[in-house]
């Protein structure tokens, strides 16, 4: 059954245009980002969904800059995030207290206010 599911979650993507990669960039970044809160937002550049939250992420990660963390990694391009992550859809966006562990997961686009509430809520200033 799991192996299904990752070759439905394959082809899907394939399906939505984008390549999976056969290699792993070895640039990910650490999640979650040690002694920060941390929001990592998992998707694909081609992504639609992904692609309206990208100038979202842009704004926190220079608002929140040195206050939390703001991820980007793209699953197209990194597949063995996919399982890491645990991913069923696209974009995925995960929140870590500072002590790292998973606070709250949401599927789909998410707003700037939504993303805000939530760093607040994890006592981010």
């Amino acid at each position: 059954m799991k192996r299904k599911m990752k070759y439905a979650m394959v082809a899907l993507l394939v399906l939505l245009g984008g390549a999976v990669a056969s290699t792993v960039r070895a640039n990910t970044p650490q999640v979650p980002v040690p002694g920060q809160v941390t929001m990592v937002d998992l998707g694909a550049k081609r992504c639609i969904p992904c692609k309206m939250m990208a100038p979202i992420l842009e704004a926190l990660e220079k608002e929140y800059a040195g206050r939390a963390a703001i991820i980007f990694i793209d699953v197209w391009e990194n597949p063995n995030e996919t399982d890491k992550f645990k991913l069923r859809v696209i974009p995925t966006q995960i929140f870590y207290d500072a002590q790292g562990r998973e606070r709250w997961r949401h599927e789909g686009f998410l707003e700037k206010a939504v993303i805000e509430a939530k760093l607040k809520e994890l006592g981010v200033q």
